[in-house]
């Protein structure tokens, strides 16, 4: 396995931010890029004032990838963690980390970044991200990141 590989196959639940339980659903399973959009949402939603239809900006998505090692099967319960490795004025990559319940060993890390636009228009964000979604995000900021991350 590539060293990257290697790095990110030694991921464990405390080097992210943020957790979500989430239960898996037999439909599911193959489009881990929904999971990883859950993760994203609820702290979007939770931790930055983020509100899909009322904000005046919205994230879209502009890029996602996924290093996966070992399957999640249906039924279980996973702790899906989330942290930022990259944090620019108008986009952000976050990295997710899918573990399964009482299992440490990671299962699967993916790469998803967010452009932000404007809600009306989906055009890009004239100059930055709003005040409270960016303050949130940074609270999740890993600062060494470029180097250890995807």
């Amino acid at each position: 396995m590539a060293a990257r590989g290697q790095r990110l196959k030694q991921r464990r639940r405390s080097d992210y931010g943020f957790l979500l339980d989430y239960r898996t659903r037999w439909y599911v399973l193959d489009v881990l890029d929904f999971l990883y959009d859950s993760v994203v949402n609820a702290y979007l939603i939770s931790h930055c004032s983020l509100h899909p239809t009322t904000s005046p900006q919205v994230g879209l998505v502009a890029h996602s990838s996924s290093d996966y090692f070992a399957p999640v099967s249906f039924p279980a319960v996973l702790d899906l963690g989330m942290r930022v490795t990259r944090l620019g004025n108008t986009s952000v990559t976050y990295e997710i980390g899918v573990f399964e319940r009482a299992v440490e060993e990671v299962k699967a890390v993916g790469q998803f970044v967010h452009v932000f636009v404007d809600l009306k228009g989906a055009k890009p964000v004239p100059s930055e991200m709003a005040k409270p979604l960016r303050e949130g995000l940074e609270r999740l900021l890993v600062r060494d990141a470029q180097k250890s991350s995807l």
